[in-house]
């Protein structure tokens, strides 16, 4: 990375439609975001072996975009930053950028995953995929999200928490998708 990279202008890291330009920098740092939490520019420098400097410029351009935001902290001068925390009420469309965003992280994590179980300590080369159909009405597909949500709370303070992590934890994937089958085109059928 060069001088240059660091002082690209806006243009240079938006698209024409003003939409961030995909990165290896900002993949990297939005996937370890997702890993860990938080984190300093410092501190992903020493996990992605990049300076802080490149790692602040791409932490910038994520916030400036909305894909992440600082967390909050105890003054000082460390700037931690964090994964953008989303509510319903977030703006839809960035809400959709956003999704989009995670989902390929995803796809990419599973892709990654599937090629490389072979490298894994022999106890972690399993996963627990599945899925299913269920035919169910919009209320319950939200209970069936509420239920799965509970289900993973009491391990969802150990991101923040390294401490409350048991001996041999590793960061694990907990991917959960609901979403309606909708007929194919040209099938006639009423969605309504």
């Amino acid at each position: 990375m060069t001088e240059d990279d660091l002082n690209a202008p806006d243009e240079q890291t938006a698209g024409t439609d003003g939409a961030l330009r995909e990165h290896e920098v900002r993949t990297a740092l939005l996937e370890l975001l997702a890993e860990v939490g938080t984190v300093t520019a410092t501190e992903a420098a020493a996990r992605l072996g990049h300076s802080s400097g490149l790692c602040s410029f791409h932490l910038r351009q994520l916030a400036r975009h909305g894909y992440v935001e600082e967390a909050p902290h105890r003054g000082g001068r460390a700037r931690p930053w964090r994964l953008r925390q989303h509510t319903p009420a977030a703006d839809r469309p960035m809400a959709e950028q956003f999704g989009d965003l995670a989902r390929g992280l995803e796809d990419e994590s599973w892709q990654r995953w599937l090629t490389q179980r072979e490298e894994a300590p022999s106890a972690w080369r399993q996963d627990e995929a599945f899925s299913a159909v269920a035919y169910l009405t919009p209320e319950e597909m939200s209970r069936v999200a509420d239920v799965i949500r509970r289900a993973l709370a009491p391990y969802q303070d150990r991101e923040q928490r390294p401490l409350a992590r048991p001996d041999g934890a590793l960061p694990v994937a907990l991917i959960t998708r609901l979403f309606p089958l909708l007929p194919h085109t040209g099938d006639g059928a009423d969605q309504d």
